[in-house]
């Protein structure tokens, strides 16, 4: 790999980290409801754990329900069961044809608990965004031990890279900033 290889690696990582941030958050659970809370509750369904939008439709019919279809009657019952298992602490009611889950208004403790673990996922993501960082410049480091890079392209490199690192730290805190706003907005 060549510098510039090797910044348009750490490019596309550090998006894919900012990425499952994105992702972490949407499990989250705001006073909104959303499809990606139970989307990826895993159901044991014949065995294998399956995440529920493979077993079933997911809908949200108003701001405070979420409704799943699963399209197997039999999976009802592990649906109910995987939802109640999960750390979500919602009650799933099912009429038969549909299970419904009513989100309920937080509480004001429960909101900073929210914003807790929403600190943790946006710290677990800078340090992967540093990780990646690390790694660019050891194989920058390296590129100059082997004679492909003089001393100067490598320190330019090194400030680039850090350029990079810098801007996508920066867009975590602003995803944190925005996802602490709509966890404490009532």
């Amino acid at each position: 790999m060549d510098k510039d290889e090797l910044l348009l690696d750490a490019e596309e990582r550090m998006e894919k980290a900012l990425t499952a941030l994105e992702r972490d958050y949407g499990k989250l659970r705001t006073g909104r409801a959303t499809t990606s809370l139970v989307e990826d509750i895993k159901v044991d369904y014949y065995g294998t754990p399956t995440p529920v939008k493979q077993l079933a439709s997911v809908a949200v019919p108003d701001s405070r329900t979420v409704t799943i279809q699963p399209w197997d009657r039999g999976a009802f019952a592990l649906v109910e069961k995987a939802i109640l298992k999960s750390d979500l602490g919602l009650t799933p009611m099912n009429d038969g044809k549909l299970i419904r889950i009513a989100i309920p208004p937080l509480t004001e403790d429960r909101r900073k608990e929210l914003t807790k673990v929403a600190k943790k996922y946006t710290e677990e993501a800078k340090v992967a965004i540093r990780n990646i960082r690390r790694d660019v410049n050891d194989g920058l480091k390296k590129l100059e031990k082997d004679k492909l890079l003089s001393e100067d392209e490598l320190k330019k490199a090194m400030d680039d890279i850090q350029k990079i690192t810098d801007s996508s730290v920066a867009k975590a805190d602003i995803k944190a900033a925005a996802k602490e706003k709509e966890i404490m907005e009532i």
